[in-house]
């Protein structure tokens, strides 16, 4: 049985060998390849596909069922990232630790590179030989409703627009929900249909993606006001700046640090409920929770 740390960094490498060959296969405008692959290779945990694959390992399956969904779901991550960054959006110059994509290539490269790694993500779908026609239209349908605008893209929308105002707690959860929640649950779920998970599990594993995704980004919240920039890879006090509210903000540091256990004990919680082997579903919660404060 692999421990934690060799799961995390055996399928860490399984996906970005699976991404990276992707991208080279296509034979695309270099300079746009070279943006892409940019991005794809700026690092990360990898929680997303790591999410994937350990759905489906929980369920007793071969992870390789996975890769290429796996992959696909860090294309898409990718691509919010680049967008997220363009000074339309946050207007970030670094990224974890790298010049941000359009720093380097420009902002219409990063544009199209980003455009160009959704729509891969759903050819890497559509391609996959490992896969039935019907799991594949559940997993499209799946990725385009949790990206798009009734999910993460829709988040992005309320965050922008929640500049400047004053949020009440069920506002902010209701964006997070969606701007960050919505790709984990996808994450979850896309490992779930694959797995050939009941649907009585689905809801379930829905229940723990979703306190995992405010989890997250109530973590990521205390670390812009008490992080360190240099282990981030990027600037501290971005939403202090932007005027946006923030679970810190609402809660005060010390609430937000008692959110952020109460929502981790709720997602361990419904772990518990399902007759899986939870062991790496267990450790990248921790991971998500647990980060440098």
């Amino acid at each position: 049985m692999m421990t934690f740390e060799q799961f995390m960094q055996h399928y860490k490498q399984e996906t970005e060998n699976c991404m990276k060959n992707a991208i080279v296969a296509t034979n695309s405008d270099q300079k746009l390849e070279q943006s892409m692959i940019y991005s794809l290779e700026a690092g990360g945990k990898r929680i997303r596909p790591l999410l994937v694959l350990a759905t489906i390992i929980a369920y007793g399956r071969e992870p390789e069922l996975g890769y290429q969904t796996a992959a696909a779901m860090e294309m898409i991550h990718t691509y919010s990232l680049i967008h997220d960054d363009l000074p339309a959006m946050d207007n970030d110059d670094y990224r974890r630790g790298k010049l941000t994509n359009h720093k380097v290539y420009g902002e219409a490269t990063a544009i199209l590179a980003g455009d160009a790694l959704l729509t891969k993500a759903f050819e890497m779908i559509v391609s996959d030989v490992t896969l039935t026609a019907t799991i594949k239209v559940d997993l499209i349908q799946l990725f385009a409703k949790n990206a798009g605008a009734n999910g993460m893209v829709g988040g992005q929308q309320a965050d922008i627009l929640g500049e400047n105002r004053t949020l009440s707690l069920s506002e902010l959860e209701s964006i997070h929900r969606r701007k960050t929640g919505a790709l984990l649950s996808a994450s979850v779920l896309s490992g779930a249909i694959i797995a050939g998970a009941s649907e009585d599990d689905k809801k379930v594993l829905e229940k723990f993606a979703h306190h995992i995704g405010i989890a997250f980004q109530i973590c990521d919240d205390i670390l812009d006001v008490i992080g360190d920039a240099q282990k981030m890879g990027k600037k501290t006090g971005a939403d202090s700046e932007l005027q946006k509210s923030t679970y810190p903000a609402l809660l005060s540091l010390e609430g937000a640090k008692q959110a952020l256990a109460e929502h981790t004990d709720l997602a361990k919680q419904a772990l518990g409920t399902l007759d899986i082997d939870a062991t790496f579903l267990l450790g990248l919660t921790d991971l998500i929770a647990v980060r440098d404060f």
